[in-house]
């Protein structure tokens, strides 16, 4: 959520009444509402160069895109690609919410990126950074397989329902693929692939909100390194029909309520 801080709890003291802020009420809150309570722990300042739609896209599905790096080894975004971390990565639904993020997330890392998404998004993905994009509807895309022959180290997976089987052929010796969407096969592969000491290995990832990544995130925005696609805008009182289109899982972007805004998109 993005707004404008009104009151204070008691013990608040690095923020004042009328600060332009970003927060997250994890795991018991939510934003859709004209007042919010939002934990001091997780509430940052929010850059005069940042939008409230900017804003508000960041702490879900920037924070998730930036863990699911940080999960498959990327220690650095300051361009090197790393010593140790992967090299060659691929993200899927990379013109979704989180996927777009994880895009120029690992451009900033130094890394090759393929990317899988719809064929009317290929020219925006591309855009943010992907050297390859895949129509995830042609045979090549929904094999996951790189237009190069690229072995992947590490997978951004956003999508959902992609069995094991689709991944192996194409992962490197040594990979890790970090699923945001993990259900009960993905827990239990996850789980026979750490006690066998496998090396390709699939790993479930659950977001767990952090204040330093948030200010970190804000600032590569700031800096115009980080870009949010917004794919549309609804007031309050269609919020139901945001929520449709979110569930419909073909959002190009994020999809933002706005509190106060007029009835129309």
């Amino acid at each position: 959520m993005s707004g404008e801080v009104v009151e204070l709890g008691s013990g608040v003291t690095n923020l004042k009444p009328g600060d332009k802020v970003i927060s997250i009420s994890f795991p018991n809150g939510g934003g859709l509402a004209e007042y919010a309570v939002a934990p001091a722990s997780l509430t940052v300042a929010r850059p005069p160069e940042m939008s409230a739609a900017e804003g508000a896209s960041l702490p879900t599905a920037a924070s998730t895109a930036l863990q699911q790096l940080k999960a498959a080894g990327v220690s650095s975004f300051d361009g090197s690609g790393g010593s140790n971390g992967p090299k060659n990565v691929l993200v899927t639904a990379a013109s979704g919410g989180v996927g777009h993020y994880a895009v120029q997330l690992a451009k900033l890392a130094g890394l090759h990126v393929t990317a899988t998404c719809g064929a009317r998004n290929l020219g925006l993905v591309r855009g943010l950074g992907a050297d390859e994009v895949v129509d995830y509807k042609t045979p090549e895309g929904a094999s996951l397989q790189s237009p190069s022959g690229r072995k992947y180290d590490a997978v951004m997976h956003c999508a959902t329902g992609t069995p094991w089987s689709v991944f192996a052929p194409v992962l490197a010796g040594e990979a890790t693929v970090v699923d945001v969407t993990p259900g009960i096969a993905a827990a239990a592969k996850s789980f026979l692939q750490k006690v066998t000491f496998a090396k390709q290995r699939l790993v479930p990832l659950i977001l767990m909100p952090r204040k330093e990544e948030m200010e970190w995130l804000a600032d590569m925005t700031r800096q115009g390194k980080l870009k949010t696609v917004v794919d549309s805008r609804y007031p309050l009182s269609r919020a139901q029909e945001a929520w449709a289109k979110s569930i419909g899982g073909h959002a190009t972007g994020k999809i933002v309520v706005e509190m106060g805004g007029e009835d129309e998109e």
